[in-house]
């Protein structure tokens, strides 16, 4: 009998039994499938009727908000908001950013037949939150984008409440080639806040913001365009900003929304070394010239993505389900970052 031999024998067979052991643990915890896929979507419930959403992904244990696009047939139109107690998985109504008392009136006459307030995109700095706003009309350029600010996110909280803080900067036919709706935010290395925004026309534009006022810190300054596709009618838009490891990251979304299961809306990412561009692609394709590293697209029954937002490397937008005749949702997923670039993983297949 060679005890050496069987030694290593009996060692061998008791390491793979505690491998097996520990895939099947991974197994029943994760789903079938799941063991070696890292990063992937949250499975979320409740009210999920949502469209562009901003994403404030809560610390700890503190709750999580989603501020959404408004519906016209509820809370006039207004900015909603969806809270979750369980770090991004349950969602509830939390009501909505204004009521008629406080309405926005002067997106009346700055954008007349103003039914409904869209793509929102809130940004704290120095414990006031900034909630910039969309007000426009379908297949116009005449666009405001507005602001409101507030201490909490909270509707709950004893000192909660919105406040209306006016016209951010707008777009008129005829003067501006571009549209100023969709509204994102970032900070450079020196604190000052940046504002991108646009849809079709000409493109994703971009200005400088001052603190504390979180409005432009020139109103006269023309704005910079940072990514376009070149070509009528330029389906670019909804631009979202992020600032990782020394570089700034820019989504877009292109092609068409709102079609139900037919919306073609699709997810790209492009980084710069300055806040300002120029914006390259993972194959250094500039975002000027319609480059953009794909992130989103339609898989299965998760049909047109889009409309995004990050908070704290979890990535949030809007899709169309199939298995709902094209109802518009919420999706939240972990971001991978993976050399330098984010990436998501989606499994609508089934």
């Amino acid at each position: 009998m060679n005890l050496r031999r069987d030694r290593r024998r009996l060692l061998l067979l008791a390491t793979a039994a505690l491998a097996a052991v520990v895939l099947v643990g991974l197994v029943l915890v994760l789903g079938p499938g799941r063991a070696d896929r890292g990063p992937t979507a949250l499975d979320l419930s409740g009210d999920l009727d949502v469209h562009d959403p901003a994403l404030v992904a809560g610390a700890g244990e503190e709750p999580w908000f989603v501020l959404s696009t408004g519906d016209h047939t509820r809370g006039d139109g207004s900015i909603q908001v969806r809270r979750s107690q369980d770090s991004g998985r349950t969602w509830a109504d939390a009501g909505f950013v204004w009521d008629e008392a406080n309405r926005p009136a002067w997106t009346d006459d700055a954008v007349p037949g103003v039914e409904n307030f869209w793509a929102p995109e809130v940004y704290e700095h120095d414990g006031t939150f900034y909630l910039y706003y969309s007000a426009s009309t379908f297949g116009s350029n005449r666009s405001a984008i507005g602001l409101y600010t507030a201490t909490t996110l909270d509707p709950e909280a004893p000192d909660a409440g919105w406040v209306d803080q006016g016209e951010v900067i707008s777009s008129e036919p005829g003067r501006d080639d571009w549209n100023a709706i969709d509204p994102g935010i970032v900070e450079d290395a020196d604190g000052t806040p940046w504002m991108a925004f646009g849809s079709f026309w000409g493109g994703i534009q971009m200005i400088e913001l001052a603190w504390p006022e979180g409005m432009p810190a020139d109103p006269a300054a023309e704005p910079v365009t940072i990514a376009s596709r070149g070509a009528p009618p330029n389906a670019i838009e909804a631009p979202y900003l992020v600032e990782r490891d020394g570089w700034y990251y820019l989504f877009v979304s292109k092609d068409s929304c709102c079609r139900g299961t037919d919306s073609t809306y699709n997810a790209v990412v492009g980084r710069s070394r300055e806040v300002t561009g120029p914006y390259v692609d993972a194959e250094g394709r500039s975002m000027l010239e319609d480059g953009g590293t794909p992130l989103l697209e339609t898989q299965g029954w998760m049909v047109g993505p889009g409309g995004q937002s990050v908070s704290r490397d979890h990535l949030a937008f809007h899709y169309y389900d199939a298995r709902d005749g094209g109802q518009f949702r919420l999706a939240i997923h972990e971001i991978d970052w993976q050399d330098g670039w984010p990436t998501v993983r989606i499994d609508a297949e089934g």
